[in-house]
């Protein structure tokens, strides 16, 4: 039975059999002592994308009191969901996210906390995932949207969209940018991929 560990880009964590490309956590223990996640989906406003292995470190998955692993298909489904990547295991990358964003904060690099409070301003409506129309063709190339009438995730991936389910992307058609569409993607990542950070697609 898959543990409930598994984060869609709906910002969702469901229990699946899909291989995870990267780890992350919500900054706390979401889990009992049996492994059962509670009410709870997050404990501080740091929600991080993490590599699967980091200076051959071992720690069992969700153990009591201490922090939930969650777990990401590709990047593009953890920047949906409101995860951006650790500064600790994926230091390079962080600084390029960083780099990428500075333009929304006076051209300075900002900080993880002013990061992070950004973020989880930009996610949340409340407890629930927020959602901002925009047409396809003003979207960055990275950018999770729902369609209208759809209930799967697609993703803006040069010059096509390219369905998200449980299994992987498992079609991709051509996109409309005219098309107005429900966008996943907080807009501090938006501007992230805006300025230049290229996330990782696919298996």
């Amino acid at each position: 039975m898959p543990r409930q560990n598994r984060v869609t880009p709906f910002g969702e964590i469901v229990a699946l059999k899909q291989r995870g490309r990267w780890m992350g956590n919500r900054g706390g223990c979401l889990q009992d002592d049996a492994g059962r996640l509670g009410t709870a989906r997050w404990r501080t406003r740091a929600w991080l994308i993490c590599r699967l292995e980091f200076k051959g470190w071992y720690r069992k998955v969700m153990q009591p009191g201490l922090y939930t692993e969650l777990f990401f298909f590709d990047e593009a489904t953890a920047l949906a969901a409101g995860h951006r990547p650790c500064a600790l295991c994926r230091r390079a990358d962080y600084d390029r996210f960083r780099d990428a964003v500075a333009a929304e904060f006076g051209g300075r690099r900002p900080s993880a906390a002013a990061m992070d409070l950004r973020l989880h301003a930009d996610r949340l409506d409340g407890r629930a995932q927020r959602r901002t129309p925009a047409r396809l063709g003003d979207l960055p190339d990275g950018a999770m949207v729902l369609r209208p009438g759809a209930h799967d995730p697609w993703l803006k991936w040069q010059g096509a969209l390219r369905r998200w389910t449980q299994d992987g992307y498992d079609r991709s058609i051509a996109l409309d940018p005219r098309e107005t569409v429900a966008v996943l993607t907080p807009a501090l990542t938006l501007a992230a991929l805006r300025g230049g950070f290229r996330p990782q697609v696919g298996p």
